[in-house]
C-alpha cells in the first residue's frame, strides 16, 4: 500500500472545489502516514481518521495512531465510544448483550469490566454524570471528537451530557488503568 490514487484524486477534489476537506475511516497508522505525506505533498491536509475508540478498545493508543494523528492535527473521529453501549453497565456477565455483540463481548470479558463500570459509575455521581457521559468525555479528554450512536431521544440527549465539563486528568489515569484489562 504506497501512494494510492485515489488519495491524490481525494487532493485533486479539493483543488478543483469539489470539497473542502480530506478524511479517511480505519486508516491504520501506516496507512494514514502515507495518506497525509502524498496529500502534504499536494498541499492539502489531511483532515480526520475515522477509528473505533473506547475504553474497551485503545488500539488507537498502542499502535500509535492516536499520537501521530495529534502530532499532525489529524482529528481522530472517535466512533463507538460506548463500546456498543458496554460502558453503560446495561450489560453484564449474567445479562450478555444480544446478537453480534454477544460474541465481541462474552461473559468473560463483561466479568473483567466489571471494575471499569463500577469506576464510570462512581466517577459519574462525583460529577452528576451517567457512565456513558464520562465514557465519552474521557475521549474528549483524550483529544478526539466522538460520535457516539443513539437510538432514541433520551440517549441523544444523554449523549449531549458529556459536553461542557472535563475530567481530571487524575480521573483520566485512573480510567485508563481500570480498562487495561480490556483494551
Amino acid at each position: 500500500w504506497s501512494k494510492p490514487a485515489y488519495v491524490s484524486a481525494l487532493a485533486d477534489a479539493v483543488h478543483a472545489g469539489l470539497t473542502r476537506a480530506v478524511g479517511v475511516s480505519n486508516f491504520n497508522t501506516e496507512k494514514t502516514r502515507l495518506a497525509n505525506e502524498t496529500l502534504q505533498a499536494a498541499g492539502v491536509p489531511l483532515a480526520s481518521n475515522q477509528v473505533e475508540y473506547s475504553l474497551f478498545d485503545r488500539r488507537i493508543e498502542k499502535n500509535g495512531l492516536l499520537d501521530y494523528c495529534l502530532e499532525n492535527e489529524i482529528t481522530v473521529i472517535a466512533y463507538s465510544p460506548l463500546a456498543k453501549g458496554m460502558v453503560t453497565g446495561k450489560y453484564g456477565p449474567d445479562n450478555p448483550p444480544p446478537g453480534l455483540r454477544k460474541r465481541m463481548y462474552p461473559p468473560e470479558k463483561l466479568q473483567r469490566a466489571q471494575p471499569l463500570i463500577t469506576l464510570l459509575k462512581e466517577t459519574g455521581a462525583a460529577h452528576g454524570k451517567t457512565p456513558a457521559q464520562v465514557a465519552i468525555n474521557w475521549t474528549i479528554c483524550k483529544g478526539t471528537v466522538p460520535i457516539p450512536g443513539a437510538k432514541n431521544a433520551q440517549q441523544a440527549a444523554d449523549n449531549l451530557g458529556a459536553m461542557g465539563w472535563r475530567l481530571t486528568p487524575e480521573e483520566v489515569a485512573t480510567l485508563d488503568e481500570a480498562s487495561q484489562a480490556l483494551a
